[in-house]
């Protein structure tokens, strides 16, 4: 029987959807500062979400352009560089929070709420 450490969750999606799915959710939970999805996609936008963020904090033009592949938005990169990263700078990750909600009305899946801090 095969190791389930695979190291991401692949959330019942093609690969390719999926990528699209946490890009837009990452770029969502920037501009929005909360989003409300499932447990299992939390973790996984909260994972990409505090790499963002540490880009935001190198601050230098290198990690903007990184932060512009990712994310969607070129407003919501301007302000990952200059309002959301400074606000983190004394703090060494831990930059998100997921507090959960209970099921979902239609299928019962576990919602939460994740935020940054």
């Amino acid at each position: 029987m095969a190791a389930k450490n695979k190291g991401y969750r692949k959330l019942g999606r093609p690969s390719d959807q999926r990528r699209a799915m946490l890009r837009n959710m990452t770029t969502s939970l920037l501009e929005n500062g909360r989003i409300k999805t499932t447990v299992d996609r939390a973790k996984e936008v909260r994972r990409t979400t505090e790499k963002m963020i540490t880009l935001g904090k190198k601050g230098d033009l290198a990690a903007r352009r990184r932060a512009s592949r990712y994310i969607t938005k070129p407003e919501v990169v301007q302000k990952l560089f200059s309002d959301i990263a400074p606000k983190y700078e004394d703090r060494q990750g831990g930059y998100t929070r997921i507090i959960k909600i209970g099921p979902r009305v239609g299928d019962s899946a576990k919602m939460a709420y994740i935020e940054l801090v």
